[in-house]
């Protein structure tokens, strides 16, 4: 050791570190090898990290393994880790090799030196800390890289469901806004029966409500850990005391109901749980890949298209039509859904090429997965604040075209029957009269009968008032 740097060393060798640097040679050899994403692992990881450690070092702490002054900072530098206060020191790679165990000896080392450091030593004085004896003990990255995953995955989802439930409650709030507009509802994009534009917005609500449900159910799949079971699930290296006390800590600490998982060895080959809450997560993507599209289509025009709504304008939409405003909020919506989709497929193929006792591709697993989970977050908060909470109703629109389409004859068809009401479509359409003219004309329905079957109460009744009844 020198004024400006360390050596460290292992079994392959010494590597120069700079003197101050919290990471070590493990981490060292990791930004040699790993530089696939370009980016360092997910920040909310590594405080879910710090937090498994801390759980790990508190049931160190009580077993006696160290004397008093090493474990208190010990706990303080996990402590550091779980807030996030030594997030610039975790540095590797997002892909990464060997499972997962570059990010574990990245944090073991940083919480060591930083351990140090409160120790008044220099980093790299591992005599004092050790970042394997110490800050790994009765640890391996086997389960403690799978624990600090699904708590990660847990916090991200406790906020992406208060998104999902503030964009469910705009599309309440324009649901009664809207109550009132007559319009035309369409099936294969051709014009079929009267509906409101509120009863449509109820739809997107209701969607939304149950993909928060979904999403809510997740924590009973994520809860379940196999912290303790060590290499492979059979707790080797750690006493059963520690085994039984570590996922307790970690309840303890962060408020959630884990559960250490009966078979460890099961829990720590398989991964499916995150098939299936990235199956959710997919849900909610093509729920607002759906809903992007439909506001898209309703705000198309503004005058050659259906122009039933207006979302905000955001920006200049052309740099050769004047006056053009595109729709690019649902647009980057409708990406980052796309996105959702492909990379639920990247989880599957990740889980399914596990390999007997262990899963080599859970950093994958977990950019993936907690990638998703905030563009479904970002694109539920964009939603609402930037589109659904200023859309407005081009209400005037709506009733031209539901007066002048011939799907207004179908509310008659519970009182006229379908022949007799065809008959009025066919008229109307060669005489280039309303429906509304035709049938009065012929007295088939009073002028006060036709506008009563066409308010928006009668259109949002559930089935007709009026059926005609035939003889047999």
């Amino acid at each position: 050791m020198n004024d400006t740097y360390r050596i460290e060393t292992d079994n392959l060798g010494n590597v120069k570190l700079p003197l101050s640097c919290l990471y070590g040679i493990h981490t060292r050899r990791a930004l040699n090898n790993f530089d696939l994403a370009g980016q360092p692992v997910d920040r909310t990881l590594v405080r879910a990290f710090g937090s498994v450690k801390l759980a790990c070092a508190l049931t160190n702490q009580e077993l006696g393994v160290w004397r008093q002054e090493k474990a208190n900072v010990i706990v303080t530098a996990c402590k550091e880790m779980a807030e996030g206060k030594l997030n610039h020191h975790v540095v590797v790679d997002r892909l990464q090799g060997g499972a997962g165990t570059s990010l574990n000896m990245n944090v073991n080392e940083v919480i060591a030196n930083r351990a140090l450091q409160l120790l008044g030593k220099e980093p790299g004085e591992y005599d004092a800390v050790s970042p394997l004896d110490d800050i790994n003990f009765q640890q391996s990255t086997n389960d403690t890289f799978p624990t600090a995953l699904r708590l990660a995955v847990i916090w991200k989802i406790q906020d992406l469901e208060k998104s999902v439930v503030s964009l469910q409650e705009a599309f309440q709030d324009k649901e009664k806004a809207f109550a009132h507009i007559i319009k035309i509802g369409r099936t294969q994009m051709q014009d079929a029966v009267l509906t409101t534009l509120g009863r449509e917005m109820s739809a997107y609500a209701e969607v939304l409500s149950r993909d928060r449900w979904r999403i809510y159910k997740c924590f009973e799949r994520l809860r379940v850990v196999n912290l303790g079971g060590t290499a492979i699930g059979s707790g080797l290296g750690a006493s059963r005391t520690y085994i039984f006390r570590a996922v307790n800590k970690l309840r303890e600490n962060t408020g959630i109901g884990f559960a250490r998982a009966e078979n460890l060895t099961d829990a720590t080959q398989n991964n499916d749980v995150f098939v299936e809450v990235s199956g959710i997560l997919k849900a909610l993507a093509t729920t607002l890949w759906k809903i992007s599209g439909d506001l898209r289509l309703l705000s198309s025009g503004p005058d050659a298209g259906l122009a039933e709504i207006q979302l905000p304008a955001k920006q200049a939409g052309s740099s050769i039509m004047p006056g053009k405003v595109n729709p690019v909020i649902p647009e980057a919506i409708a990406q980052a859904a796309m996105m959702v989709i492909g990379r639920d497929q990247v989880i599957s193929m990740a889980v399914a090429n596990g390999s007997l006792e262990l899963n080599s591709f859970l950093p994958l697993v977990a950019d993936c997965i907690l990638g998703n989970i905030d563009y479904l977050n970002r694109s539920c908060i964009r939603l609402r604040q930037d589109c659904v909470e200023g859309m407005r109703a081009n209400e005037e629109r709506c009733r031209q075209q539901a007066e002048n389409a011939t799907a207004v004859a179908t509310a008659l068809i519970g009182v006229l029957g379908y022949t007799k009401t065809s008959e009025l479509v066919d008229k109307a359409q060669k005489s280039g009269k309303s429906i509304k003219e035709i049938a009065t004309e012929l007295n088939y329905i009073t002028e006060k009968e036709f506008n009563d079957l066409l308010t928006p109460e009668a259109i949002c009744r559930l089935g007709s008032a009026t059926i005609q009844r035939r003889k047999a």
